[in-house]
């Protein structure tokens, strides 16, 4: 009888796979869903040839959504 001893394994290449492809469309269309730099809580202070941006906004968004992935993966 055969056994599967990678079947872990693949499940978690699968879901890598996965969430690998969803970041894909979401770098190619995600400036039109959401576009960066335009988020409340971003700062950006431009002065004469200096530029600085820091997305605030961006980062505590990302953070809730893949808090939220991982929780929803962890659960099984």
């Amino acid at each position: 009888m055969l056994t599967n001893s990678f079947g872990p394994m693949g499940r978690l290449l699968i879901i890598a796979g996965l969430l690998l492809v969803l970041l894909g469309v979401f770098l190619q269309f995600g400036e039109k869903i959401l576009p960066r730099g335009r988020m409340p809580g971003d700062i950006l202070i431009r002065r004469g040839n200096f530029t600085f941006y820091f997305p605030l906004g961006t980062c505590v968004l990302l953070s809730i959504v893949l808090s939220l992935v991982l929780a929803l993966l962890n659960r099984r």
